[in-house]
Parts: C-alpha cells; structure tokens; sequence
C-alpha cells in the first residue's frame, strides 16, 4: 500500500467520475486506515469495510483499499452516518472511524472540500472499536427458481406463500408483518 498521497487522489478521481468532498472524506478514512499499524499492513483486497452510508466516500475504499460487494468484503450497514468500520481477518484487528468535522452553511463546497483535505485525521475521525464483530466469509448459495415468476434465487432469499418457493418480488405484501 505504498502509494503517494496525489496518487490516491488522482486514482480516486478516476474510479468515481469527479472530486467532491464525499470522495474526500473516503480517501482520509483510507489514510487513517492505512496509518494503522496492523490494518496498513493488510494486502489489498484483504481487509473489510462496514459502511454506514452509501456516499460518494465509498468509492474511495472500493478503489484504494479493494473492498467490493463482489468479493463481500465490503458490507452496507446503512445507519446515515459518516462512518466506516475495517476488519482485518487474519489479526482480528479492527477500527471504526465517525467523521467529526460538519460543514457549515456559509461554508462553500470548494472550501469544505480543502478544509477536509487539509484537516488532521486524529481531528476529522473519532477512532474507536466497532461494537459489532467482522461478518463472516462469503458463502455461495444454492440458487432455487421461484415458482411464480421461475428465476433462480439463492436459497436464504427464498419466502414461502401458499406452499409455493417465491422470491422477494413476487411475495406479495402483507402489511401487518413486523
């Protein structure tokens, strides 16, 4: 993980399409991440990322750090906030990090932006452990077809109605479910 800090930028400029503070507050979560001295360590791709928002911060560790969907290292819990939790598996090492800093009204988003790209990690972020543990491994489903609309779901996304296998979109609602 040793690349320069313009690197980084200009890497995830590229993935995401523009530069935005968004983006900004993903590439200082991967500075912070990558300043951790068991977490930095990790080989790209190997660590796992809990988001808590679903922002434009995200494609900075999808592209930096090699959290994906894909590879189910890279899991939305989504809560609205500015927060990201990384897990390293093999050391169980794990950091939270919660952005502090808010944006201002009279504050332009030219200037929010170099205020983010400016501003100390220890200050922007709180550190802390995440209260919940890393999720477990990627597992490969058995895909059933749905019995009203015949496309093949994996097994755990399966409801039964009228004794019949039916994917989510053919489930019909049912308003008093809790």
């Amino acid at each position: 993980m040793d690349q320069s800090a313009s690197d980084r930028l200009n890497r995830a400029v590229a993935f995401h399409g523009h530069l935005c503070p968004g983006l900004v507050i993903g590439l200082r979560a991967v500075e912070a991440v990558m300043a951790h001295p068991v977490l930095g360590q990790a080989d790209y791709g190997k660590l796992v990322c809990i988001t808590e928002n679903d922002a434009c911060g995200v494609d900075a560790i999808q592209c930096l750090l090699g959290c994906s969907a894909g590879k189910g290292n890279l899991v939305a819990r989504p809560r609205g906030k500015q927060a990201y939790s990384f897990f390293d598996r093999e050391s169980g090492a794990a950091l939270r990090l919660c952005l502090r800093a808010s944006k201002n009204e009279q504050t332009s988003r030219d200037e929010w932006q170099q205020f983010l790209m400016d501003m100390p990690l220890e200050a922007m972020f709180s550190a802390s452990a995440p209260e919940y543990e890393a999720p477990e491994r990627p597992r490969i489903f058995t895909s059933v077809p749905c019995e009203t609309c015949g496309e093949g779901v994996a097994e755990p996304m399966l409801r039964f109605e009228d004794g019949k296998k039916v994917c989510l979109d053919c489930q019909r609602h049912y308003a008093r479910r809790w």
